[in-house]
């Protein structure tokens, strides 16, 4: 079935994989942009004067937010802080308003991530009826979810796509992870005992397509591969199919120099599971790191 979706955050590297599958599907994709609208396919919104058009949003089966500041981002000053906040809050309370206001609600799927769990949780299987953690992501996540209240308090469906670190080919975070690798200077962070999840960007573009025509889902979803491994591991897995040495260590102390509050995100232990997508039927074409780091490395 053709359906009609509305992106923000489309010109990043998750949205621009999403529209430009959803347009191969057939669907018809408007892309909201804080610009003038060039095309028919694009419409302006400002999010911060709380404005999107709300007959472009009554008129879609389906709003998707994938709005806000990079993480990947140093330093973390107060004032970058409360820019991934205000960003991720503000873009989906404006969405979330607009959606509340339609006659008939569109299903409403929010970006978020696992950061929501915490820090660092150990060796603990993380699912989605896991209690969240501690920690200024876990307190984004919270309020990002929550600002989609409007929308659900209205009757629409809402999906919180709580993410896992996407790795794909052309860019993203596996170009700066493999970097080193490539050089022959890859290794294991820390310890190499924290848990790494993550899923292929193919997977986490069918994933969402998959939520997006499900007529009841609803609620959190882990959107990771089901077999996420340690650092340790995934670093042999990477060095391998690079076919590079990965002997060196980037010691904890370094990169919490180095880094701050971000080193908190690189050597903390998320052991995720995406419980509910499994049992709701989606099947994994990329299960594990091994097959998820392959399909990164395709062009």
């Amino acid at each position: 079935m053709t359906m009609r979706f509305v992106i923000a955050g489309s010109s990043g590297y998750l949205g621009s994989a999403l529209r430009d599958d959803l347009a191969r599907q057939g669907h018809d994709v408007v892309r909201l942009v804080r610009g003038p609208a060039g095309t028919p396919a694009e419409s302006t919104w400002d999010p911060y004067a709380d404005h999107v058009d709300a007959d472009v949003v009554a008129a879609a089966d389906v709003v998707v937010n994938l709005a806000g500041a990079p993480i990947a981002h140093w330093p973390w000053t107060a004032a970058y802080r409360q820019s991934i906040l205000r960003s991720r809050v503000t873009s989906t309370a404006t969405l979330a308003r607009a959606v509340a206001s339609a006659a008939r609600p569109p299903a409403f799927l929010v970006a978020s991530g696992i950061a929501g769990y915490g820090d660092d949780r150990g060796d603990e299987e993380l699912s989605e009826s896991s209690a969240d953690g501690s920690g200024f992501l876990a307190g984004v996540v919270r309020a990002w979810e929550d600002a989609a209240g409007p929308a659900r308090d209205a009757g629409a469906r809402v999906c919180h796509l709580r993410n896992g670190l996407v790795l794909g080919a052309g860019g993203g975070a596996f170009t700066v992870m493999s970097l080193p690798f490539r050089l022959a200077l890859g290794g294991r962070i820390g310890s190499g005992r924290q848990y790494f999840s993550a899923v292929s960007l193919a997977d986490w573009v069918r994933a969402v397509s998959f939520l997006a025509a499900t007529p009841d889902a609803e609620g959190r979803y882990n959107v990771s591969c089901p077999h996420p491994v340690t650092n340790a591991e995934f670093t042999r897995i990477l060095a391998a199919a690079l076919h590079r040495p990965a002997v060196l260590q980037v010691p904890a102390v370094v990169l919490r120099t180095v880094l701050g509050g971000l080193a908190d995100q690189v050597l903390g232990s998320l052991r995720v599971h995406p419980q509910r997508l499994t049992e709701a039927g989606f099947d994994f074409q990329h299960p594990d790191l091994e097959t998820v780091v392959r399909a990164a490395l395709r062009r």
